[in-house]
C-alpha cells in the first residue's frame, strides 16, 4: 500500500475516532475485524480486542431477541456484498441493554470490486425511550381519555332538558371544554405519529383553498363566539403538503381564539401568492407573543416543548410545515395581537 493511501487510511480512521456514539469496523476477511473505532467501548461496555478476531464475539452480545435477525442480516448482506441498515438491541456486561441503529455499506475501489466492509453502528438507546413514551402517551391519550371524555359529554347533552336558561350557559360551557379536551386528544395523537414515525413525510398537491375553508367552517361551529374574517377568496392552488395540513390550519385557528383576551376574538385569514410559494397570514386580536418568545413558542429552543408557552399543537404545525418545505414565523399585529404567518411551496 502507498504511503498516500497509508496517510488517507489514517485520516479516514482518526475522523471516526472523533465521532461519539459511532463504532466502526473494516474487514478483509469474513469474521475478522482489522479496524475498530474508539467509539466502540463507549457503547458496547467492551473494549474491542474481546470481538477485533472473531464476529462471533459481537453476535453473543446480541439482545437474545434480536440474534437470530441480526445475525441472519449480516449474513445475508455479506454472502450478497450489498448495503443494509437494521435496528437491534445490545447487552453489555452490566445488563444494561442499548439499542443501535447499524448500517453496513460495501466500499468498491476504482474497478469495482469490493475492497472494504464498513460497518457503523450509532447509539440510538434515546431515540427509542422516546419512541415508547410517546407509544404510551398515545394510548393514554387516545383510548382512555378520549373515551371517557365522550362519556361525559353524553352525559351532559342528557342534561339540556333539565337545567333552566341560567343553568344552560354553564352546559354549554361544559360542552364546549369538554370537546376542547376531545380535539387535544386528536391534536397528540397526529403529534405522534409525526414524530414516531420512520419515514420521511410524503407531499403531494394538496388544493389550499378547500382546505382553508373548510377549517374556516369548522372553527365557526366550533368558537360561535368569536369572528373569522377571510380576506379575499384564497387562491385556487395546489401546495406541497399532505393530508394534514387542515391540521395546520385548525391549530393555528384554535391558538388564535383560544389564547385571545379580547371581548370578542377577531381572526384574519389572508393570502398570497409569491413566485413559487403560497403565503397564509392569521392574524388576531389578542395578547401577541414577546419577541423572546417568537421562537420558543414552536419549541425551536434546546428545551424543544418544555419551552415556555410551547403547545403541542405548535409544535405539531412546525414540524409538518418543516416537513413540507415550508416556514412559519410569527409577527405583531396592529394595533394588538399576533400573525402567524405561513409560506408554503406550490406543487410542481
Amino acid at each position: 500500500m502507498s504511503t498516500e493511501s497509508l496517510g488517507k487510511r489514517r485520516d479516514f480512521r482518526s475522523l471516526f475516532d472523533e465521532l461519539d456514539g459511532v463504532a466502526l469496523w473494516t474487514t478483509s476477511e469474513p469474521g475478522e475485524f482489522e479496524y475498530i473505532s474508539a467509539g466502540f467501548e463507549e457503547i458496547w461496555g467492551i473494549p474491542p480486542e474481546e470481538i477485533k478476531d472473531d464476529i462471533n464475539n459481537l453476535i453473543e452480545t446480541i439482545h437474545p431477541d434480536d440474534r437470530e435477525r441480526v445475525r441472519a442480516n449480516i449474513e445475508e448482506s455479506t454472502r450478497e456484498l450489498r448495503d443494509t441498515e437494521y435496528e437491534g438491541r445490545i447487552v453489555r456486561p452490566d445488563g444494561s441493554v442499548r439499542w443501535t441503529l447499524n448500517r453496513q455499506v460495501i466500499l468498491r475501489d476504482e474497478a469495482g470490486d469490493v475492497s472494504e466492509i464498513v460497518g457503523i453502528s450509532t447509539d440510538i438507546t434515546e431515540q427509542k425511550r422516546r419512541e415508547q413514551e410517546l407509544e404510551l402517551l398515545n394510548q393514554i391519550v387516545w383510548h382512555d381519555i378520549r373515551n371517557d371524555m365522550a362519556v361525559v359529554l353524553g352525559w351532559a347533552e342528557m342534561l339540556d332538558d333539565h337545567v333552566d336558561d341560567e343553568g344552560r350557559d354553564y352546559l354549554q360551557k361544559i360542552l364546549a371544554s369538554g370537546e376542547h379536551v376531545v380535539e387535544l386528544t386528536e391534536v397528540a395523537r397526529e403529534y405522534v405519529e409525526t414524530v414516531v414515525s420512520d419515514e420521511a413525510v410524503t407531499v403531494e398537491p394538496v388544493p389550499l383553498r378547500s382546505v382553508l375553508e373548510t377549517e374556516l367552517s369548522l372553527r365557526e361551529e366550533s368558537f360561535p363566539e368569536a369572528e373569522f374574517v377571510l380576506k379575499d377568496s384564497p387562491p385556487d392552488v395546489e401546495v406541497a403538503a399532505n393530508s394534514m395540513l387542515s391540521s395546520v390550519f385548525r391549530n393555528l385557528l384554535n391558538n388564535a381564539v383560544q389564547h385571545n383576551d379580547a371581548e370578542t376574538p377577531r381572526i384574519e385569514v389572508s393570502c398570497t401568492v409569491r413566485d413559487d410559494e403560497v403565503e397564509v397570514r392569521i392574524a388576531d386580536n389578542g395578547p401577541g407573543i414577546p419577541d423572546d418568545h417568537k421562537d420558543t413558542v414552536f419549541g425551536k429552543g434546546e428545551r424543544g416543548l418544555g419551552s415556555p408557552g410551547t403547545g403541542i399543537g405548535l409544535h405539531l404545525v412546525d414540524t409538518l410545515v418543516t416537513e413540507y418545505g415550508g416556514e412559519i414565523r410569527v409577527e405583531d399585529n396592529e394595533p394588538t395581537g399576533a400573525v402567524f404567518v405561513v409560506r408554503l411551496p406550490l406543487a410542481a
